[in-house]
């Protein structure tokens, strides 16, 4: 997966997270729970703002 896989990361984030409200995650906790993902093979330096925040809606929206 790359940081572009917004909805892969959502998939993967709800199994391995499955108690937690991805609307209480901040940032900095996402870029790192993201970076230990299994599969997961992109450099942090091509992680924006925007794209966590694409990666938190995706979560959203899969956890509802």
């Amino acid at each position: 997966m790359k940081w572009t896989d917004s909805r892969d990361i959502a998939i993967a984030l709800t199994e391995t997270h499955p108690d937690i409200d991805p609307t209480t995650v901040r940032f900095t906790d996402l870029m790192q729970w993201v970076l230990a993902l299994e599969g997961f093979e992109d450099d942090r330096k091509h992680c924006g703002e925007k794209i966590l925040e694409a990666i938190q809606m995706m979560w959203i929206e899969e956890a509802e």
